[in-house]
């Protein structure tokens, strides 16, 4: 009989973290808190936060490539830079492709970083798709256009150094630097 009596207590016990676990993954999956973390874009919210003003480009186009001053140049320069704007923006809008070259390139204007356009690049734990080998990967000719209009001046974010997802994001540090624009799912900031 107690044996019976610890068994359905342990069973009863089971349930209920099971069904209290099941019903806290519902509401985090339905509020969307899934996988955020910080809570992506709320903060924003606060009195005092900074506004994000979305951009619209003007209508510019470039045919061929500018080198950079101090880096690799012509070329080069558009093919590693076609790169990192696949690898990091994909599945962007075509503004946040050529973003994502102008932060690269604001970097080699920049005292803090390297002076060359691959030394921004491959500078150590700076871009994720560098570490885990996807700047690799086949790259697609509007990642080209993207990195010939970076290259011809275009700068979308404003002289932004940084940009991350705040979907994504997890680290605190990033989330101290001055939000500039938000283009796509990318946040840009100094």
């Amino acid at each position: 009989m107690s044996r019976l009596r610890v068994r359905r207590e342990s069973v009863f016990f089971v349930v209920v973290v099971l069904t209290v676990a099941i019903v806290g993954l519902l509401v985090a999956w339905l509020t969307g808190r899934w996988y955020q973390y910080p809570p992506a874009i709320e903060w924003l919210d606060l009195p005092g936060a900074p506004a994000f003003q979305e951009y619209t480009p003007a209508p510019f186009e470039v045919d061929e490539a500018i080198p950079v001053a101090g880096g690799v140049g012509g070329q080069d320069a558009v093919q590693l830079l076609a790169r990192i704007i696949q690898a990091e923006a994909a599945n962007e809008p075509y503004v946040g492709k050529v973003a994502v070259g102008a932060v690269v390139l604001n970097r080699v204007r920049h005292a803090s970083f390297p002076k060359t356009i691959p030394g921004v690049i491959f500078q150590p734990r700076a871009f994720q798709p560098v570490a885990n080998g996807r700047i690799w990967l086949p790259v697609e000719q509007e990642s080209y256009r993207a990195a010939r209009q970076a290259l011809a001046g275009w700068d979308p974010t404003h002289g932004a150094l940084y940009f991350w997802n705040p979907a994504k994001s997890t680290s605190p540090w990033i989330w101290t630097r001055t939000v500039i624009t938000r283009i796509g799912r990318h946040v840009f900031g100094r």
